[in-house]
């Protein structure tokens, strides 16, 4: 049983109701190009907020390319995604109840399931991730430059956050819809920090 229907959207997200297709690729390609950023060992020097080397020709995707010589594209980029999302579990393990934090890496089991999902289908349709997802290239580059990834986060609008024990905690209730959500999100990651800032909201108790 498939779970896309015929309007491109995937249904029972969190109880929120069908999610359209183009916002899980507008969320797994945020996720993408954040993991990419946050990369910082070996020749992969850009933020340095995960100790991989692993979306770089030397290192992850050298490795990948012999073990999956159709899909290594896809290979490293999953690869860095879930280095980012164990980075952002950790965090989430500080707290007392982390199934309350709502974070780039963690939207809530039925939203999750569905990116998985997603990302399932689309490493079915083509080689380059950059075909399968139309936003990728905005921010996933060639070359690192951090100001071009500031500039891709300002292109996310505005998010106001207070410091808090785990990074940084965003105002108000986590917005309905998944791609405002990634907005707020991805637009609390500047200004950039030395340090995972760790964008959330807490969904009430």
């Amino acid at each position: 049983m498939t779970l896309f229907g015929a309007t491109g959207s995937v249904k029972g997200a969190d109880g929120a109701g069908p999610i359209p297709a183009s916002d899980l690729d507008f969320a797994l390609t945020a996720q993408i190009v954040v993991a990419w950023a946050g990369e910082g060992q070996g020749d992969a020097t850009r933020m340095g907020w995960w100790r991989t080397d692993l979306v770089s020709k030397y290192g992850g995707e050298d490795l990948f390319r012999e073990l999956f010589p159709h899909t290594w594209r896809w290979a490293t980029l999953q690869a860095v995604r879930e280095a980012a999302r164990r980075t952002d579990a950790s965090l989430r393990r500080q707290e007392g109840d982390p199934d309350r934090v709502v974070s780039l890496y963690s939207f809530g089991f039925e939203t999750d399931e569905r990116l998985e999902e997603r990302l399932l289908e689309l490493k079915r349709t083509a080689d380059d991730p950059r075909d399968a997802l139309s936003e990728l290239s905005d921010g996933l580059r060639d070359a690192w430059d951090r100001d071009e990834f500031s500039r891709w986060l300002s292109g996310h609008g505005e998010s106001d956050f207070v410091a808090a024990p785990l990074g940084r905690r965003i105002k108000g209730p986590p917005p309905d819809g998944l791609r405002p959500l990634v907005m707020r999100l991805v637009a609390a990651l500047s200004p950039l920090d030395e340090r995972f800032p760790m964008p959330h909201f807490r969904r009430p108790s």
